[in-house]
């Protein structure tokens, strides 16, 4: 018993080897995408947070807030803005008598009046007398508007600056840490929060008088959509509540905000009865959705009357420009361009609803660590399942994450990203599955390789030729295969081997999405050298080429050192080299020694491509080979062969030649399929050596370009 568990462990060893080499390359994958994930930033995640937001946008249980519009019919009617300070103290009586609960302008005025006497007379000096007397006399415009202000609930908004900002200049000339600020907190605000050095504030005379002041601040995030509402901040180390949170606090009647700090970073703000989520740097993350069409009123209907009774009565009311021109035009979530005033508008509604998104702090954390767990799960599990299993549910699990991130933000509006977790876990999957696939892969390439070398011995010893001449074969590509490279590009090819092996061989592989690569090649001599010869020579090619080389000349030089360094027997490859651009037509070509390609036009028209090329590799060292172009015209056909045809006989020792070649093409025209060459050319060449033996292999390979 003791010796049937010592021969039985080695093997079960070897049997989990390549199983755990599996499992730790999916881990390593996982953690890869873990680390591309937190290199790309929150751009995906935020993206299918705002799909749901257009799925499903907000529609606040109070929806309180009501936007006096300055649009373009009220600068029709009015006049163009700035309008007199006079007015817009109009404006502010018609809504404060309407029964607003708050007025909030999301606009500053930071300069005095143009409209105020001393201005007017400024601009006539020749106004003298009592004329002049009388205007002097009359009260400045911003004195009225004061007075309008200070008698009403009234917001005024500033904007906080940092250097190098716009107007942070102008906003010098007033202390940041002396602005009035009406709101109390109860606490200091906790680092983390937005700071602003500066201010661009109103004119002291209605900064004095107003009931509140809020920033009206709206940094959009990297890729210019507005997400967040600033709720707080630090003017001049002087905490300063965001404009809509004032408007809520002033209509409201209370005097005091609350910060609410947890683990040392601002997690919310308390406004009465009202909690108000915030990320660390005071910013709320606003559920979008539309603005009703009642609660929008353009200015000039205000000013002009005749609106119904109550309109504004207990409504939080927003004055903002949208005109043509204004630069208070942003982007959300559920709209390319949309006025500042309106998201505003929809902030106020969402603090008054407790209609908030939520994003917790640690979720990013949460979410990573979710999806490395998901992916030990299934380096775990995937083995051990058969199909379907293994496809459902790895499937089912995404969906269920997918489901449950949708029913956290419609029923609680949360966010949580399960597109992070799915990338993991699906990493370390498909990370498993690759390196299985690979382990299988090598298995049956050693296999391969054994078959190969038992064939080579049976040759030896019962037919040495045949079985080479199969190996050679077997190592073409299929031509299933090519066609399927690329859609643009109908490649075929055909390889006739004469009665002895030979070294003739083609190849294709796909670059890249749009590029092809194919070549032909001749060896000298015959027999197994030269068809091992080829098999070194079509093995360091693709290998060389299929990396899509900047330079296809450099390329083919270095080909030309790789193949030379063993090539004890002194033999030598020609080889013709294209790479074709499949969305342009564009070739270029690199001939070593080679038969020129043939040029088959969509009508049949076949000529010769001269190219300069040069030796054939192995015959000098370090040779600067130079690609040359060509460019394919849709419908345009290119032919290379090798000299098994050029140069077959007839029975009266005739060689078949280039014009033959042509004639022989005459019927490739552009509805051909590619195949159609080679079958053309092989008829041909047997029907010219008139059941003669062939001298050589006969290759074609034929390329037809659709277009892009």
């Amino acid at each position: 018993m003791t010796g049937s568990k010592s021969r039985s462990d080695p093997v079960s060893a070897e049997a989990r080897s390549p199983l755990g080499r599996a499992r730790a390359i999916g881990l390593a994958a996982a953690l890869a995408m873990l680390a591309l994930i937190q290199l790309a930033g929150p751009g995906i995640s935020e993206r299918l947070f705002d799909s749901y937001q257009r799925w499903a946008p907000a529609r606040p249980a109070k929806a309180l807030a009501h936007v006096v519009l300055i649009d373009p019919e009220s600068l029709a009617s009015i006049g163009p803005w700035p309008w007199p300070r006079y007015t817009i103290a109009r404006l502010t009586e018609r809504l404060a008598q309407g029964g607003a609960a708050a007025i909030g302008f999301d606009v500053t005025f930071p300069e005095p009046d143009r409209y105020n006497p001393d201005q007017l007379a400024a601009l006539y000096p020749e106004l003298a007398g009592p004329a002049r007397d009388s205007l002097m006399a009359l009260p400045s415009m911003d004195a009225v508007f004061a007075e309008v202000i200070g008698r009403n609930p009234v917001v005024l908004a500033r904007a906080g600056l940092v250097a190098g900002s716009t107007d942070y200049e102008v906003a010098a000339a007033t202390d940041a840490a002396l602005l009035p600020v009406e709101a109390q907190f109860t606490a200091p605000l906790p680092p983390g929060v937005g700071s602003f050095d500066r201010a661009l504030s109103n004119i002291v005379d209605l900064d004095d008088v107003a009931a509140g002041h809020g920033l009206i601040n709206g940094t959009p995030d990297g890729d210019g959509t507005v997400r967040r509402v600033l709720m707080v901040a630090n003017v001049g180390g002087v905490p300063t509540p965001g404009f809509a949170l004032e408007l809520a606090r002033v209509g409201q009647g209370i005097a005091t905000i609350r910060p609410v700090i947890a683990d040392g970073g601002l997690s919310g703000v308390g406004l009465g009865d009202t909690y108000v989520p915030v990320a660390p740097d005071g910013r709320m993350r606003l559920h979008f959705g539309p603005m009703p069409e009642k609660s929008v009123t353009p200015a000039h209907l205000v000013l002009k009357r005749g609106l119904a009774p109550g309109r504004f009565r207990g409504k939080f009311v927003l004055v903002g420009l949208a005109a043509a021109g204004t630069a208070d035009v942003v982007t959300t979530p559920i709209e390319d361009e949309t006025y500042g005033v309106y998201v505003q508008a929809r902030t106020v509604n969402a603090i008054l609803s407790g209609d908030a998104l939520i994003r917790p702090r640690l979720a990013t954390w949460g979410e990573s660590a979710l999806g490395l767990a998901l992916a030990l799960v299934s380096l775990w599990l995937l083995p051990r399942l058969r199909l379907p299993w293994a496809a459902i549910l790895p499937v089912g699990l995404a969906l269920a994450l997918l489901a449950g991130s949708w029913i956290a933000f419609r029923g609680h509006g949360l966010l949580f990203d399960p597109i992070r977790p799915i990338a993991i876990a699906g990493a370390a999957g498909v990370g498993l599955l690759a390196a299985l696939f690979v382990e299988a892969v090598m298995a049956r390439q050693r296999l391969a390789a054994a078959l190969d070398v038992e064939r080579l011995n049976a040759a030896k010893a019962a037919g040495e030729l045949d079985a080479a001449r199969d190996i050679q074969l077997g190592m073409l590509p299929p031509v299933d295969r090519m066609t399927r490279l690329h859609p643009a590009i109908d490649l075929d090819g055909l390889l006739e081997p004469a009665r002895t092996v030979g070294g003739d061989f083609f190849d294709a592989m796909r670059i890249d999405d749009r590029r092809i690569c194919f070549l032909v090649g001749d060896v000298t001599g015959k027999g197994v050298p030269a068809a091992l010869f080829m098999a070194l020579s079509k093995a360091l090619a693709r290998s060389a080429l299929r990396r899509g080389p900047a330079d296809l000349g450099a390329a083919m030089t270095g080909l030309n050192d790789e193949i030379s360094r063993d090539n004890g027997q002194d033999m030598f490859v020609t080889m013709l080299v294209g790479i074709i651009d499949a969305t342009t037509g564009e070739v270029l070509l690199c001939n070593a020694g080679h038969e020129n390609p043939i040029l088959v036009h969509a009508d049949g028209r076949a000529r010769e491509v001269p190219l300069e090329g040069g030796p054939p590799l192995c015959a000098v060292d370090a040779y600067p080979y130079m690609a040359e172009p060509i460019r394919l015209a849709p419908g345009d056909g290119l032919v290379i062969v090798t000299d098994g045809i050029s140069e077959a006989q007839s029975p009266d020792g005739d060689f078949f030649g280039h014009p033959r070649i042509n004639a022989a093409l005459a019927s490739w025209t552009a509805d051909r399929p590619a195949g159609d060459a080679g079958t053309a050319l092989l008829r041909a060449v047997r029907r010219f050596e008139a059941g003669g033996e062939p001298s050589d292999d006969l290759t074609v390979l034929a390329l037809r370009f659709r277009g892009g």
